[in-house]
């Protein structure tokens, strides 16, 4: 078994162990907080760490009604701008806590008036020594180069983010996620059989919207980063406008479609799909009717739709890591990647 699939597997404990170190400190800083009044969020990542941004960005602002910005690091890096950041709340997340950019953007950032907090997996790293509040992923040690269970861990921590900051996330429904992700894990054999159509696959798209968009950006990176395919992600509205073009007969999508918002949306982009006699799978749930699905992944109990993002990731890393198992290819050692990766 490849680390990539073991560390798919220790999520509910590496969530468990997350919810009962950090739940407290999300109280105590929803305190804080509240003396602060912030008026602006800006998150700042790379990779993986930038899909759970990506979430973190939907989720706050859905939940707090405060304006969050995705921060572009070569404007604090290469630029060197000087930005008025007094009553904005910078977070860091990353998976080691050394990406050097992130690091460099922290700094500036208090230098600038924030208050700086970081999201990470490693209680010694840079990151965690530098930044005024630190919120820690208790992963255990991360020995796959695809990051997994770091991803679901950044995703539960910016639940009690949130939580911190809201009255609309329940730490009681975010206290289920760990369960839940039990409950898909064992859609692993099914899973496994579902891969081996799509053996020779060499390029596809995933498509997502919402709350659930960072999935398909997540699910796509892991698909080019262990498996080679040309993976391209969208939005299911920028979809429309224009990449359909290139759907012609046989042609991959992978969509996630929870219940809520997106749901008719994603509903009539598949029958849409369909019609073009694209190959569809889709992730959706147990009782969804989905007539223009090729084939569906069902995540198990119906989950609101705002905490569908952990549960539903995990069948899309069964099916990478199945993927590279069954093209032969090992998820442990892709191609000129590491786990630690510094940019400036």
């Amino acid at each position: 078994m490849s680390k990539m699939m073991k560390e798919i597997l220790e999520q509910p404990l590496a969530l468990k162990r997350t919810l009962a170190a950090e739940r407290d400190h999300a109280r105590a800083f929803a305190d804080f907080a509240r003396k602060q009044n912030f008026r602006l969020i800006v998150l700042v990542a790379r990779g993986t760490s930038d899909n759970a941004a990506l979430f973190g960005r939907y989720l706050l602002e859905l939940t707090t009604g405060i304006p969050v910005s995705m921060c572009s690091p070569s404007v604090h890096t290469l630029y060197h701008a000087r930005l008025d950041l007094r009553q904005a709340l910078v977070v860091g997340i990353s998976q080691s806590g050394e990406g050097t950019d992130i690091n460099l953007v922290l700094k500036s950032a208090k230098r600038t008036g924030a208050y700086t907090l970081g999201i990470t997996n490693e209680a010694r790293s840079t990151m965690a020594g530098l930044v005024d509040e630190v919120f820690l992923v208790h992963a255990g040690r991360q020995r796959s180069v695809a990051a997994t269970k770091t991803y679901t861990g950044q995703l539960l921590l910016l639940y009690l983010l949130a939580s911190s900051l809201s009255s609309q996330i329940v730490l009681g429904d975010v206290s289920e996620i760990p369960h839940r992700v039990e409950q898909v894990l064992k859609l692993g054999p099914e899973i496994k059989a579902v891969v081996e159509r799509y053996r020779y696959m060499r390029r596809c798209v995933v498509v997502g919207r919402g709350i659930n968009m960072a999935n398909a950006y997540e699910l796509s990176l892991k698909l080019m980063e262990t498996c080679y395919v040309v993976a391209e992600r969208f939005s299911s509205a920028d979809f429309l406008h224009g990449p359909i073009a290139m759907i012609e007969p046989d042609f991959p999508a992978l969509v996630f479609m929870p219940p809520g918002k997106t749901f008719q949306e994603l509903l009539k982009l598949t029958a849409h799909l369909h019609a073009l006699k694209a190959e569809t799978l889709v992730f959706s749930s147990p009782d969804a009717r989905i007539p223009g699905a090729g084939r569906v992944i069902r995540i198990p109990d119906p989950v609101p739709e705002l905490y569908t993002p952990i549960p539903y990731i995990v069948p899309g890393q069964l099916f990478a890591a199945s993927l590279a198992e069954v093209k032969g290819l090992n998820p442990d050692k892709p191609r000129e990647l590491h786990i630690v990766t510094q940019t400036i």
